[in-house]
């Protein structure tokens, strides 16, 4: 009969290690024991073991120690941790530690059975998992993913507007990759040697804004010790990204469309104008169309910046890129959490296939780590996804308790919402406010009220 692996048993009660033994020698297993930690360890440097079962309490060492060592190996063994000891303190060390699982005495056979099989397919993924970070590596993390035609549109637009030196504007709602989008802009175009530099327009505050973009010189405010040059005069010779540009202040709205106008800035504190030749890439989830009728962002530089307009799909319009996204994340962030890449369930594929992710694709890989970590490197399901996208098949009232009372219904709706708008507006309060359709006052009253200001 075939081996179904290598198994180390580390356990110091000699009946108990017997035992074990012979019950996965029956099961197909080859299996090496040990009675203390400290063996277990030298043995594991030399043996590459498919799994290992460690008693928490051994002389020498014991398991969670074992587990220490084990855990900066690149090619340690998954382990799953014996103990008699069945405390959440333990448990939890033990998993933090990267234990697979742990069993608590007396060990449940069929309970270990399965477990040990799971182990040992997970260390299986991980061979596939170092194919991945190859093609992980080699491929640039700016790929876009989909083949529906609103991202085949996309792509043919991309490719008519790369090549040019246009000031591009990019539309969309949060979370749908404008800033790939612009990546993919600047690395087809003749500029692809020089700097791609990225300005978050929203998480710079009003007051440092102008001397990030253009730079300062030394005694031009307090503090200013040095000169410093900006963003732009960096970007030179190359491209620079504005995302978030609905959020500019109107002062250096009007510095900007100067800089538009002219190819050149002056340095805070500074009259001298300097030449830039840069290509500028904005981005918006705003409707900056609707901004300047009611007064808030400039006419004159919103012409210059939308030349040329791309609109980034949302991923509610491109269902069946779903699928194929889905695999590329969790692949990418299974390479990143060091993870086994794992299967996805046919049921599961067809949940996130429904929803209608009102956070688009950043909504979808938060909801697909949790899913990954959760199931720790096996085949996510649908109990793995949890509540994710907003677009369920069922009415998500049914699920309400009546017995939950009006108010503490109202209570837990309002904090569920208020935690996805400051996650979607990616903790600006203002714009969080904004897509709740309520003052700023308002939401930092309720946010003390459910203890969101301390998170």
């Amino acid at each position: 009969m075939k081996s179904r692996g290598l198994v180390l048993v580390a356990e110091d009660e000699a009946q108990a290690r017997r035992a074990l033994c012979a019950l996965l020698e029956e099961e197909g297993y080859r299996v090496l024991s040990v009675a203390d930690g400290r063996e277990a360890a030298r043995l594991l440097e030399r043996e590459p073991v498919d799994a290992a079962l460690v008693d928490i309490r051994m002389p020498g060492m014991d398991g969670l120690a074992l587990l220490e060592q084990l855990r900066d190996q690149r090619d340690a063994p998954p382990v799953l941790i014996m103990t008699a000891y069945g405390s959440s303190e333990i448990a939890i060390r033990a998993m933090a530690l990267g234990a697979f699982d742990y069993l608590t005495k007396p060990i449940h056979f069929e309970e270990l059975r399965i477990q040990l099989e799971r182990a040992i397919e997970s260390r299986r993924r991980a061979a596939e998992l170092e194919v991945y970070r190859a093609e992980e590596k080699a491929a640039r993390e700016t790929e876009m993913i989909g083949q529906s035609p609103a991202m085949q549109r996309l792509y043919k637009l991309i490719g008519q507007v790369a090549p040019t030196d246009s000031t591009v504007l990019i539309t969309g709602e949060s979370g749908t990759g404008k800033e790939l989008i612009a990546e993919a802009i600047h690395r087809h175009s003749p500029r692809a040697g020089q700097r791609l530099v990225k300005v978050n327009c929203a998480a710079i505050p009003e007051t440092l804004l102008e001397a990030e973009m253009f730079g300062y010189e030394r005694g031009a405010f307090t503090g200013a010790f040095e000169r410093r040059i900006g963003k732009f005069e960096f970007a030179s010779g190359g491209t620079i990204f504005l995302d978030e540009i609905g959020d500019l202040a109107p002062s250096t709205q009007a510095k900007l469309l100067r800089v538009l106008q002219e190819h050149a800035i002056e340095r805070l504190g500074s009259n001298a104008t300097i030449p830039v030749d840069v290509r500028v890439v904005a981005a918006t989830n705003r409707d900056l169309a609707d901004a300047v009728r009611q007064g808030h962002f400039r006419e004159d530089l919103y012409y210059r910046l939308s030349v040329v307009v791309l609109r980034a799909p949302a991923l509610r319009e491109r269902r069946e890129d779903i699928p194929e996204l889905a695999r590329y994340l969790l692949r990418r962030t299974a390479a990143r959490l060091k993870l086994a890449p794992p299967a996805i369930s046919e049921e599961a594929m067809e949940w996130l296939k429904a929803q209608d992710w009102p956070g688009n694709v950043r909504e979808l890989e938060h909801c697909l780590e949790r899913a990954l970590v959760l199931s720790r490197g096996g085949v996510i399901t649908r109990d793995h996804l949890g509540g994710g996208g907003s677009g369920a098949i069922t009415d998500p009232f049914d699920a309400v308790p009546l017995d939950e009372g009006l108010h503490a219904a109202v209570e837990r709706l309002q904090k569920r919402m208020i935690e996805r708008a400051l996650a979607q507006a990616g903790g600006n309060r203002s714009r969080a406010a904004e897509l709740l359709k309520i003052h700023r006052r308002l939401l930092y009253d309720k946010m003390r009220q459910f203890g969101l200001l301390e998170q």
